[in-house]
Order: structure tokens, then sequence, then C-alpha cells
């Protein structure tokens, strides 16, 4: 599952997010959850450390800190709660 971009990819130049990036959507278009390989009768299987979903998130944090003239500003959400009747606590 998703979450919010934790800023991890910060210390990678822009190339190297963005090459992350398009891995990242590869991985997703064509579905792949693990690498496997198998040879003589040894398989080996890997699963990825990062879902994609997630690595996508963190490669556009990354770029919209580092360039945010092409990638746009970061979102921030200012969270506001309205409801200033309290009676029932």
């Amino acid at each position: 599952m998703a979450s919010r971009a934790t800023g991890c990819f910060l210390i990678l130049s822009q190339a190297r997010i963005e090459a992350i990036a398009d891995k990242a959507a590869e991985m997703i278009s064509t579905g792949a959850k693990m690498m496997s390989y198998s040879d003589s009768g040894t398989s080996v299987s890997k699963t990825f450390p990062m879902d994609p979903q997630q690595v996508l998130i963190e490669a556009r944090y990354a770029l919209q800190i580092k360039d945010p003239q092409q990638y746009g500003a970061i979102d921030r959400v200012r969270v506001y709660n309205g409801l200033w009747n309290f009676r029932g606590l």
C-alpha cells in the first residue's frame, strides 16, 4: 500500500531519480511483482524492496524538490477542522 513520501530519493541525482521512475513505470505496465531465474533445476526468486507505486511517489516528491519549475511545486495540503462544536465530547 502506498503512503506519503519520505524523501529517501533526495540524495540521488535528478537523472538517476528519473531512471528509477521510468523503471517503476515499466514494472507497473508489465505487471512485474518479482524477478525469477532458473537454470539446471535451480531457481531463484526475488521480490523488489519497494512497491513500484511507492517508488513513483518517492520519485515525484524528490523531483518536485530538485526541479520545481519542471515538475511543479510540492503538494502541500493544509488540514483544517471546520467542526468547532464539540458538545458531544
